[in-house]
Parts: structure tokens; C-alpha cells; sequence
């Protein structure tokens, strides 16, 4: 079985994190300045060097040097490679690996983007601060939307869906329950906020195909995808919910694959602890449900805090392979989490946990992972091994050389805007005008016996029908190039837009929901 080689303890024995266990979760927890972003940094290319593909977030522009090969010049290289040869490293050598940058704003990487549907109501509530009272007039949104057929796709699509929320509000309360229009009102404010701290850059088309974080290269290696998230933590709330739905989105798409010899992918979770800063009931019980789950989907999740008691039980419970880094007690709340890191560990009787909690050095770690029948090991204090990639941040011009042979350059960079929620309400709300102002002039007699200012039903289907093929087709043609299959069909996709469109406009929505899942379950 797969190991990967973490470092070696005060006792002589080397520590090892055994590959088919690093999909049962871990911790990487310590004070500021510890250790614990290289410990990150050396996990993410052992698991690369496995064949594992990793995500992680780069919160401090540092961990880009993962992508670069360390250097003997470099100020810290004496210290590294005495520490290589303390630790038996016969076969150390500093090498890169190959990685990937993603931006949610497009300035440092791929950008990133998913639709106002796929995010979902309860995580965009979190997202956008809204109580009870608001999320559920939020809810009742989405569920309008689908009901009439809106697509949902950016914050222009939302604001429209909620103006004409409030103006259906009468209609809408005595079909769902009450929907008030201040409560409208308060949710385009937040979202105007969110607009305003570039959380537009994050909805939009085409949105990112989660199989495309999955890769190796051509030695085999795990594709490093790294998130430039400096400007991103400027709007914690944003980092936190973008990264839970990524998390959602793996457990929903990948299949169930038990236990792997070795993990499908590693997800790094840095500053942990926003995940779960004033989360609600509903939420924290989501993020331990995924927790839970995501596991048998071959996924590995790894959180990284200052300090372990700012997650969750439940959650905590759940992750299996820890390395703690040193705690300071300089406050009874710290020592309160060096107790309960202690209690974490399997005990050791030649060690005083809680004391070495306090006493460890930087680079020092209190190691204990799975083994290989499940158990956790006993902790030791552990001296963790060097990485090979260079630490630190890199500059402008090596960003851009690595971003000038990515696999998906020109996949993601340019956004799409088709005809969604907004243009469709927008064209609404012309021809109504417009109607309005012929019959004045000309008499409602006159006005019935021309054909409707809108398109047709049956030439606005074919008109869908070729988008829906047109769009699943150039998915197709984009997945050859880049070497892998898409789940779009491009005659499925047609056939459902059509016949949904036509029932929609003949016999209303729901009708036309039954009808693209009755033409989509013929087809499969």
C-alpha cells in the first residue's frame, strides 16, 4: 500500500500517512509562524507525486512557489537540506510541480464561476447574511423561477427575479405564504453589497466543470490546483461559501467509489474556522453531512486553523489524520484548546502531549495519522520533512509562463452572457409597454388580431433546441481537445429545450418540467 512520508519522531520511527486513509480527513492546527503552511505545502506535492490531484487556497499569495522547484540560493536551503539529511533523505532534490492557478476574478489565474441555481438558495442566503424571515422569501425566488422557467444564472438575473418577485408579491403570498416586499427589498440590498465586493466575477457562464480539478499530467503526477485567495479574503463570507460549495459540488457529482487505494482528490481547506463563524443550525448540519459523505467519493478534506477547537465536534470527530503544530497559552481560551488537542491523540506514555503542545519548534509537529487497519497511531513528536518545491510566493512573469501552457486556457477566461432571467423579464416588460401603448391608440379590437410582439412558441423552441445543441456540442468539441468526455448530449439537450419550451408556453410550467424530464428519462 501507498505511503507518503510526513517526518520522523523523537523516537527514531519515520511517520507516514498511508494513502488509503487520507480520505479520512485531517487537521493541520498551530499558532501563526509554526509551520503549518509548509506542512501544507509538503502534503499537497506528496499527494501530487502519488498521482493525487489537490486543491488548495492560497489565502497569503505564498504557496505559489509549489509550482517552482526550490533553489540552493534560497536564504533558508542550508537549514532545508541539513533537516533532509537528519531526517534519512538520501533521495532528496528540490522539483516543481505542475499546477494550475485559478482566480475568482480573473486576475491571477483561471476565473472561476458557477449560476445563482447551482450555488442554491441556502448557501446564497449564507452568503448574502439574510435571517429566516429572508430566506425563506428567498426560497419562494428560486422556486418562482424554476416554476416559470427563468434561468438563473448571474446577480443581473437575480436582482430581476427579485424586482419581479415584489411585484408579484400578492400573488405569491397567498400561493407560498407571506412575501413582503420590504423583505425583497433587504435582499437586493445585500446583494448590491455583495456586487460591490466583486461577488458578480463569481456568477456567470460558463461555470466550472468540477472534472476539470481532476487530472494528472503526463508523468502520472496530480494536477496542483491552487486559488489565489488574497483578494478573495478581503470578503470572508464569499472564500467560506465559495469553498462549502465547491466541497457540495464534489459530493454531488463525483460517484461512490467506497475506499481507494488512494484518494481522487485533496481538498485543502485553509482558515477553516470561516467556515463556521456564525453558521446556522442548517448549515453547520450540511457541512458535517458533506463532511461525512464526501468521503466515499474518494475525496480527502483537510482543514487548517490556528487553533483545533474552532471546529466543530461533529465536524472534528470526523477527521482522522492530525498534525499539530505548537499552541501559545496566553489566554484561557488557548488553554483551552491545548487541552483539547491533547485529548484528541492517542495516548503515549513516554510523552507529555499537552506540555509539548507548548514546547514544539517551528517545523515541529505532534504527529498521528491512520494506519493501515483503521486505528490511529500514537502520537509522537515529529520533525516534518522538508518540502521540494520553493517556498514562498511567485512573481508576475513565472505566473504568467505557467498560465501560458494550462490545459484550460481559453476554456474559462472569457464570459458568456446568453439571454436568462433578466433579458427574458426585460423583454416582458417591453412588450407590455408596448402593447399598452398600441391600444391606447389603436383599440384593444386592433391590437388582438396582430401576432404577439414575442416570439412564437414553436420557433422559440427550435430557437433553444439550437442554443441547448449548439452549447452541448461545443462542450463536446472542448472535451476532445482537453482529453476528456463531456456529459453534455448535444440532441438530448435540444430535444428537452424544445419540448420544455413548448409545453411551458401551452400548458404552463409545471407542465413543461414534466415534459423535459419525460423527453430526457425516453433519451438516456
Amino acid at each position: 500500500m501507498g505511503q507518503i512520508f510526513i517526518g520522523l519522531a523523537d523516537n527514531g520511527e519515520r511517520q507516514f500517512l498511508e494513502l488509503s486513509r487520507a480520505n479520512r480527513h485531517g487537521l493541520i492546527a498551530g499558532a501563526t509562524g509554526t509551520g503549518k503552511t509548509v506542512t501544507l505545502q509538503d502534503l499537497a506535492e506528496s499527494f501530487s507525486a502519488e498521482g493525487v490531484p489537490v486543491f488548495l487556497a492560497d489565502v497569503k499569495g505564498d504557496l505559489s512557489g509549489i509550482a517552482m522547484p526550490g533553489s540552493p540560493t534560497f536564504k533558508n536551503a542550508t537549514a532545508l537540506e541539513q533537516r533532509a539529511r537528519d531526517l534519512g533523505m538520501a533521495d532528496y532534490a528540490y522539483s516543481d510541480n505542475p499546477v494550475v492557478f485559478w482566480d475568482l476574478y480573473g486576475q491571477q489565474g483561471h476565473p472561476i464561476r458557477t449560476t445563482i441555481s447551482e450555488m442554491g438558495p441556502l448557501l446564497l442566503g449564507r452568503l448574502l447574511d439574510l435571517n429566516d424571515t429572508q430566506q425563506g422569501v428567498l426560497d419562494i425566488a428560486f422556486r418562482f423561477a424554476d416554476e416559470q422557467g427563468l434561468l438563473l444564472l448571474d446577480l443581473e438575473d437575480l436582482q430581476a427575479m427579485l424586482a419581479h418577485v415584489s411585484e408579484n408579491s400578492s400573488e405569491l403570498s397567498a400561493r407560498y405564504g407571506n412575501v413582503t416586499k420590504p423583505s425583497v427589498g433587504t435582499i437586493q440590498r445585500q446583494v448590491l453589497s455583495l456586487d460591490s465586493q466583486g461577488g458578480a466575477e463569481f456568477f456567470g457562464e460558463p461555470a466550472l466543470e468540477i472534472a476539470d480539478f481532476i487530472r494528472t499530467d503526463e508523468k502520472g503526477r496530480g494536477i496542483v490546483n491552487v486559488l489565489a485567495a488574497d483578494r478573495l479574503m478581503q470578503s470572508p463570507k464569499l472564500y467560506a461559501t465559495f469553498l462549502l460549495w465547491l466541497l457540495a459540488e464534489l459530493f454531488e457529482t463525483l460517484p461512490e467509489v467506497g475506499d481507494p487505494e488512494k484518494p481522487k482528490l485533496v481538498f485543502f481547506f485553509d482558515e477553516a474556522h470561516l467556515l463556521f463563524d456564525e453558521a446556522p443550525d442548517a448549515l453547520q448540519d450540511k457541512i458535517e453531512q458533506v463532511v461525512r459523505l464526501v468521503r466515499s467519493k474518494g475525496v480527502g478534506v483537510y482543514f487548517i486553523t490556528q487553533n483545533p477547537i474552532d471546529i466543530p465536534e461533529k465536524v472534528a470527530g470526523q477527521l482522522g489524520n492530525r498534525v499539530q503544530h505548537a499552541l501559545r497559552a496566553y489566554t484561557p481560551r488557548d488553554q483551552r484548546a491545548i487541552r483539547a488537542a491533547a485529548e484528541t491523540f492517542r495516548i503515549n506514555p513516554a510523552l507529555d502531549v499537552e506540555t509539548a503542545i507548548t514546547e514544539l519548534k517551528t517545523g515541529e509537529a505532534l504527529v498521528s495519522t491512520l494506519m493501515q487497519d483503521g486505528a490511529p497511531s500514537i502520537v509522537q513528536r515529529t520533525m516534518i520533512k522538508p518540502p521540494r518545491s520553493r517556498i514562498g510566493p511567485i512573481d508576475a512573469k513565472e505566473r504568467a509562463i505557467i498560465q501560458s501552457v494550462s490545459p484550460y486556457s481559453g476554456k474559462y477566461d472569457e464570459r458568456v452572457d446568453r439571454d436568462s432571467a433578466a433579458e427574458v423579464l426585460a423583454q416582458k416588460a417591453a412588450d407590455a409597454a408596448a402593447t399598452a401603448e398600441e391600444v391606447e391608440a389603436s383599440g384593444i379590437e386592433e391590437v388582438s388580431k396582430r401576432e404577439r410582439l414575442h416570439t412564437g412558441i414553436w420557433g422559440k423552441a427550435m430557437k433553444r433546441a439550437a442554443g441547448a445543441a449548439m452549447g452541448s456540442g461545443a462542450s463536446i468539441a472542448a472535451g476532445a481537445v482537453l482529453g476528456k468526455r463531456s456529459r453534455a448530449n448535444p440532441v438530448k439537450s435540444a430535444a428537452s429545450s424544445a419540448a420544455g419550451s413548448i409545453a411551458t408556453d401551452i400548458a404552463g410550467p409545471y407542465i413543461g418540467r414534466f415534459v423535459r424530464n419525460l423527453v430526457g428519462g425516453l433519451m438516456r
